[in-house]
C-alpha cells in the first residue's frame, strides 16, 4: 500500500502544529519528526511553508528516514513555498521545481512540460517564482507485477484577492499553466496525482455558504474545476474530464466534509469552512488503484486539515535522491564553504617576487650596520645603570611623621550606660499618633483614587448580543474604505450556521469615538 497525505502547514516554523510532545524543550528535528510520524505516510506534500532558503535550518530539512525537496518564495520572504517528504522506501527517481521548466536544472528533472506557445517567458517567470509547485516522480508496482510511472504535482495554487483584479488572473494562468503540465505527464505514458491547496470550493456541497453567494457557479476556478474533473467521481457522467476528485469518488455525498475553516471566526468549533485541498488522480490510476480516500480534521496546527489516500502500489525506491534532494544543498551536505573558494589566486612577476621576498647586497649592509649600532647602545645603557645602583623597591616607602596620638579622652564605661525605660502612656500615644497617620493617608489615597477614577472613566463595559445577551467581543475594521479602523462589537460565540443556536448571532454594533 502507498499511503498519500496533504497539508497546508499555514508556516513550517509556527508551533509546530499541534503536535503534542512530552519535553517542552524538544527541538525542530523531533517536532518535525513526530508530525511525520503522526501523518504515517509515505510521502507528505506541505503547502505554504512560508520559509526561504537562507532560513531554512537543518533540523526541519533533514528528517531521518525521509528525504525532502523544497519550492521556495523568490520574490517575498515568508510567502507561499511548498515542500514534498518521501520516505527512503519511497525515493524519487526525479524531481524538479516549478510547472515551466524554467528552473530545471537539466540533471534529474521530471520533463514533459506541453506546448506553453500561450505564455510568454516573464508569465511563466512570474508563475514559477512563488515557489507554488513542486514535481517528484516515482516507480510504482501494481499487484499484477507491473512496473509504472507515478508522478506526484505538489501544489499551492493562489488565492484570488476580490481587492485585487490581477490576482484572479494570476491564478486562471497558475490552473492553466498546472493543467498543461499535468496532461503533457499523462500524454508521456506517467500517471499524476495532483494534490494540495487548489484554492477553490468545487461543488456547493463543499462550501458552508454556497446557498448565499452570488453567482457560485459562474466562479471562473469552478468553471476550471469543471473541465479539469469528471462529473461523479467514479461514475460516468456527461463530462469526462482527465482527472478525478479522489474523496468524492468514495464519499460523494458526504456533506460537513471542509478542510479549511476561519481562525479570526472561531468557525472550526462548529465545522463552518469549505473544502479547498484536493488528491486529484487521473481516471485510470483511482478506478484502478485508489483504495480510499480520506479527511483528518482531528490534525491540528493550522487553518487547514490534512487530506490524503490510499492506494494498492508499492513504491520502487531509487538508488539515490535526485539533486534536488536538501541533502545536498551545500549548507546540509557537511561540506561547509570556505573563504578561499572566493579569493582568486593572483600571478606574480617571478622578478617581482623575488625582489619583494629577497633583500638586495645593499639593504643586508644597512641591516647588519643597523643591528651593531643596536648593540653598542644597549651595552652602554647598561654601564650606566649599573654605575648608579638599582633602587629598591622597600625605598619608595617611608614611615609616617604623623601619626595621631591617643586621645586622653575618658570614655564612659559600659556599667555607667543606662536605657532609658518608656513609660506605659508614652507607648500607647505612640500607638494612637500611628494610627491617626496611617488613616490620613488612607483617607488622601481614596481621594486621589476617586478623583483619578472620575476623570479616566475606564473601558466602558462590553455590550451585550442580542441573541443569548452576552457579553460582545470588539473588532476593527481593516477593510479599505471609510470605515478603515472603525470599532465595532459582535457576538463572541464562534461562527456557525444560523439555524444552530450556539453559533453566533446577528448582533452589530459600532463603538462610539472615546
Amino acid at each position: 500500500m502507498l499511503r498519500l497525505v496533504s497539508w497546508n502547514i499555514n508556516g513550517i516554523r509556527s508551533p509546530l502544529q499541534g503536535v503534542k510532545y512530552e519535553e517542552p524543550s524538544s527541538c525542530s528535528a523531533m517536532a518535525m519528526g513526530r508530525i511525520l510520524d503522526k501523518l504515517d505516510a509515505d510521502i507528505v506534500c506541505l503547502q505554504e511553508t512560508k520559509v526561504t532558503r537562507d532560513v531554512l535550518t537543518e533540523p526541519l530539512a533533514i528528517i531521518e528516514g525521509y528525504n525532502s525537496y523544497f519550492s521556495f518564495s523568490r520574490n517575498r520572504s515568508g510567502y507561499s513555498g511548498v515542500a514534498t517528504f518521501c520516505k527512503d522506501s519511497a525515493t524519487p527517481v526525479a524531481a524538479e521545481e516549478g510547472l515551466s521548466g524554467l528552473l530545471s536544472t537539466q540533471n534529474g528533472d521530471v520533463g514533459c512540460y506541453g506546448n506553453l506557445d500561450d505564455f510568454t517567458q516573464e508569465e511563466l517567470r512570474a508563475l514559477d517564482s512563488e515557489g507554488r509547485a513542486l514535481l517528484t516522480q516515482h516507480k510504482i508496482c501494481t499487484w499484477e507485477g507491473k512496473e509504472k510511472t507515478l508522478t506526484l504535482i505538489n501544489v499551492y495554487c493562489p488565492h484570488a484577492d476580490p481587492g485585487k483584479p490581477e490576482r484572479l488572473t494570476f491564478k486562471m494562468r497558475f490552473y492553466r499553466l498546472l493543467q498543461i503540465r499535468a496532461e503533457a505527464l499523462l500524454a508521456a505514458g506517467s500517471h499524476v496525482i495532483i494534490m494540495g491547496d487548489l484554492n477553490t470550493a468545487h461543488r456547493p456541497i463543499d462550501h458552508w455558504d454556497a446557498v448565499n453567494m452570488e453567482c457560485f457557479e459562474e466562479d471562473p476556478g469552478r468553471k476550471w474545476m469543471d473541465g479539469l474533473l469528471s462529473n461523479l467521481g467514479c461514475e460516468s457522467g456527461s463530462h469526462m474530464g482527465p482527472f478525478i476528485d479522489s474523496y468524492r469518488c468514495f464519499h460523494p455525498k458526504q456533506k460537513r466534509a471542509f478542510t479549511c475553516w476561519s481562525t479570526v471566526s472561531g468557525a472550526r468549533h462548529l465545522n463552518y469552512g469549505s473544502r479547498l485541498d484536493y488528491v486529484l488522480g487521473d481516471r485510470t490510476l483511482v478506478i484502478d488503484t485508489f483504495q480510499d480516500s480520506f479527511l483528518l480534521p482531528e490534525v491540528m496546527g493550522s487553518d487547514h486539515c490534512p487530506v490524503g489516500a490510499v492506494l494498492s502500489v508499492s513504491s520502487v525506491p531509487a538508488k539515490q535522491c535526485p539533486p534536488l534532494c536538501t541533502c545536498f544543498l551545500p549548507e546540509f551536505a557537511g561540506t561547509q564553504l570556505k573563504i578561499l573558494r572566493f579569493l582568486v589566486h593572483l600571478k606574480q612577476d617571478p622578478v617581482f617576487k623575488q625582489s619583494a621576498l629577497q633583500p638586495s647586497n645593499q639593504t643586508q649592509v644597512y641591516m647588519r650596520q643597523n643591528k651593531a649600532r643596536v648593540r653598542s647602545t644597549r651595552s652602554r645603557s647598561s654601564k650606566t645603570v649599573s654605575s648608579r645602583g638599582q633602587k629598591n623597591l622597600m625605598s619608595y616607602f617611608q614611615p609616617s611623621s604623623s601619626r595621631p596620638q591617643t586621645s586622653n579622652l575618658d570614655l564612659p564605661s559600659l556599667g555607667t550606660l543606662k536605657t532609658p525605660k518608656t513609660s506605659e502612656e508614652d507607648m500607647m500615644a505612640n500607638v494612637v499618633e500611628g494610627q491617626a497617620k496611617a488613616s490620613e493617608a488612607k483617607d488622601e489615597k481614596e481621594i486621589r483614587t476617586s478623583f483619578w477614577k472620575s476623570l479616566l472613566g475606564g473601558p466602558s463595559p462590553m455590550p451585550l448580543c442580542g441573541g443569548h445577551r452576552e457579553p460582545c467581543v470588539m473588532r476593527t475594521v481593516k477593510k479599505p474604505g471609510p470605515n478603515l479602523g472603525r470599532h465595532f462589537y459582535m457576538c463572541a460565540r464562534p461562527q456557525g450556521p444560523p439555524t444552530d443556536p450556539s453559533s453566533r448571532c446577528n448582533f452589530f454594533l459600532w463603538s462610539r469615538p472615546s
